[in-house]
């Protein structure tokens, strides 16, 4: 897959995740944040487990151990990333949890060179910027003072930016991404389910009365786009990915316009004209280099 197309991929799961951003924040008010974790997952599994099955019959080889325990790890850096999200947004602003979780967008670049001594493209680090600078416009500019809950969604960011990380390790490693996303939406169900039972117990009434948000966030926000995320990660860079992933919030601005009739400011608008400039230029600049090189050449 061309790294344009697979641009646009991870484009696409930022949209999905834009979406599913107001399903993720009100499912809170029926239901405990591991239950539904548990249960979102469960949908996630089953979603993508027929197409994981197919992916297995037609690999070339089997899996070894270690890469099994490396699609664990990614679905614990998935799980921690999620459920530290999803308990600050209860003592959190949407607002302030919006921006912080943008915050793997910088994250992404500065692990890879700690943990893989991978350096990014210079280009990555004015967008990373950017990008981070937009998300921060839409959410209005303003953070007010943090709250035990901002603390949480930053660890969820580092998390977040983690899985970023090694998804792109595992992806091209393998060449298992559906495999990889079954493994990890599986133990993500079994420790939000297992925890959230332990903690939470279960309501079937606080179940139906979140199960569009379930459904939602189990089958799109979860089946498709983290599948999508994996797909995608295949053929870039992790910081580029963490960059497109950034238009979770210039999507959720968007829907939010279309169907809540909601009206962006002007600073909002800015913020969404940052992050598009920053998705064109970690695309287009490497790009445009790659054809000088060749130009130059004899």
């Amino acid at each position: 897959m061309p790294r344009t197309r697979a641009n646009l991929v991870l484009l696409l799961a930022g949209a999905i995740w834009g979406l599913g951003f107001v399903a993720q924040s009100t499912a809170m008010a029926s239901i405990g944040p591991l239950i539904f974790i548990g249960l979102r997952f469960v949908l996630a599994t089953l979603t993508v487990l027929p197409l994981a099955l197919r992916e297995a019959r037609q690999a070339p080889k089997a899996l070894k151990s270690s890469d099994h325990f490396g699609f664990l790890f990614i679905g614990l850096l998935l799980f921690a990333g999620i459920a530290a999200q999803q308990f600050g947004m209860m003592t959190t602003s949407v607002t302030n949890a919006g921006f912080l979780t943008g915050l793997y967008v910088v994250i992404v670049p500065i692990v890879g060179i700690i943990l893989f001594r991978n350096w990014p493209h210079p280009i990555i680090w004015p967008c990373a910027l950017a990008a981070l600078t937009g998300i921060w416009l839409l959410s209005g500019g303003a953070l007010d003072a943090l709250a035990p809950g901002d603390w949480m969604v930053i660890l969820g960011a580092l998390f977040w930016a983690l899985q970023v990380l090694f998804i792109t390790r595992y992806a091209n490693r393998t060449g298992r991404p559906l495999t990889l996303c079954a493994v990890q939406f599986a133990f993500c169900a079994v420790l939000g389910l297992a925890i959230g039972l332990a903690q939470e117990g279960i309501d079937w009434a606080a179940v139906r009365a979140a199960a569009p948000e379930i459904l939602f966030t189990g089958i799109f926000s979860s089946g498709v786009a983290f599948t999508l995320q994996a797909v995608g990660q295949r053929y870039t860079t992790a910081p580029q990915a963490a960059i497109f992933l950034s238009s979770e919030a210039l999507f959720a601005a968007l829907f939010g316009a279309i169907l809540l009739g909601e009206r962006l400011p002007s600073t909002g608008l800015a913020g969404c004209a940052l992050i598009f400039a920053a998705m064109l230029a970690v695309e287009l600049v490497p790009m445009m280099r790659e054809r000088r090189v060749l130009k130059i050449r004899p």
